[in-house]
């Protein structure tokens, strides 16, 4: 008698399927002995870690999706279903896929990453952390914050000539924006099977950043122009802050209506933070924004996002299951790492060319080193400039105006990861 039938955590599955289980199990070690030994993001690799390690654990199938295969294309009477499942387009047929009753990580990812609220409620508790004020008084970093969105677009047609769908390599080159809630909200839209490979790209590159950005700075921009001194900033009210808010909903919201549930988000974060000031009945919001909900939010998020690296998750995106096919998906996967480290550096060169044009425009008024901070990792790579701008200079104070481009940033990968949903949902057919 089979064991396994008493006993189904013995159900190891065939050679084939467990040596790419082990795959993904040995990636979630390396994740989370990075994140403990070396202490890279720790925070956001040791769930990821543990939900690959999980979802791949033979026998256990944590991450099982159970699927419903249809002849042809998906009726139109039942587009409404595509809310609640998972809906796969092949050629010849259609999957129609959940997750089996018992498939605990399935769920996380189900209705915690998949429905958006976790990469939602992220964006509040950034926002509750974040400050907006130096890019209101130094309104030209949000020129710099969209400048350094070059990363996107050259990876996105870099994605494209390596024989990456659209709708892949757009998510691919939202990883340049630097922002990991946007990263994990585009994919989840247009790419979901590619949601675990970008979220790992995006969060170990901004953990980088500090490695990444500096000899791109010190090759772009030399000695002497690091040292350039700026303006003292003016001051910024809670008045300005929340008109700042209220005309950046209008726009987003009318123009870019995809973007605007993650911008909303950062809204409201911000403005509870800035209303807590004068409000103490307010405090209590702000610190659970940018405390316990940001946290709960962030754990599950990441568990859902690791338990989409594994053998059951991805089994529902190849049209028959076949560990070659997974296989493929794994070497994917690797490609988009390096396109990811691509986009981080051209993004950062995006930043710096544009502040150096803001330097000739306003004969010297702007440090060029603050460019590279429009990349959206808030608030590290303004911490790099600030660094950047000491070494050339010590007690030089550049950080208030980096901030700037920084905040801005997370706006402006927002709003171009909007826009790719968009073009996605309404003129891509597959």
């Amino acid at each position: 008698m089979d064991p396994s039938i008493l006993f189904p955590g013995l159900a190891l599955g065939d050679p084939q399927e467990l040596a790419i289980r082990a795959i993904f199990i040995v990636w979630g070690s390396v994740l989370v002995l990075l994140a403990v030994k070396k202490g890279v993001e720790p925070l956001l690799l040791i769930p990821i870690g543990l939900g690959m390690i999980l979802a791949n654990a033979p026998g256990l199938h944590l991450a099982r999706y159970v699927c419903q295969n249809l002849s042809g294309r998906l009726p139109a009477e039942l587009e409404g279903i595509k809310g609640l499942v998972n809906v796969i387009e092949f050629e010849g047929f259609t999957k129609v896929c959940s997750p089996e009753a018992t498939s605990l990580l399935g769920w996380v990812y189900h209705l915690v990453v998949r429905s958006e609220v976790g990469p939602i409620l992220i964006f509040a508790g950034i926002g509750a952390l974040s400050d907006f004020r130096p890019l209101i008084s130094f309104p030209a970093g949000a020129l710099i914050g969209s400048a350094a969105q070059l990363g996107i677009t050259v990876v996105t047609l870099t994605a494209l000539t390596l024989g990456f769908r659209l709708n892949e390599a757009m998510a691919i080159g939202v990883v340049g924006g630097a922002d990991g809630p946007t990263t994990i909200y585009t994919a989840v839209n247009i790419a979901p099977h590619l949601v675990g490979p970008l979220t790992i790209a995006v969060y170990s590159y901004i953990a980088l950043v500090p490695v990444i950005q500096p000899p791109i700075i010190r090759a772009l921009v030399p000695r002497k122009y690091r040292a350039v001194e700026m303006p003292s900033p003016r001051e910024v009210t809670p008045g300005h802050v929340l008109v700042f808010w209220l005309v950046c909903l209008l726009v987003v919201g009318a123009l870019v209506p995809a973007a605007f549930p993650l911008v909303a988000a950062l809204a409201l974060g911000n403005i509870v933070k800035e209303a807590s000031a004068k409000i103490a009945e307010l405090e209590r919001y702000f610190k659970t924004m940018a405390d316990p909900l940001l946290d709960i939010a962030t754990i599950l998020t990441m568990l859902g996002v690791g338990a989409t690296l594994s053998y059951d998750f991805l089994l529902q995106y190849v049209p028959e299951a076949s560990p070659i096919a997974i296989l493929d998906f794994v070497i994917r996967a690797f490609v988009i790492l390096a396109l990811g480290l691509i986009a981080f550096a051209v993004s950062t060169s995006g930043g710096l060319l544009f502040a150096w044009s803001l330097y000739f425009a306003t004969r010297g008024k702007v440090n060029p080193v603050i460019g590279c901070a429009g990349v959206s990792a808030v608030p590290i790579s303004a911490r790099v400039a600030q660094r950047e701008a000491q070494l050339a200079k010590p007690g030089l104070y550049v950080l208030y105006h980096a901030l700037g481009p920084n905040v801005a940033g997370v706006i402006g990968t927002a709003i171009v990861a909007g826009f790719y949903i968009s073009y996605i949902r309404h003129f891509w057919i597959p």
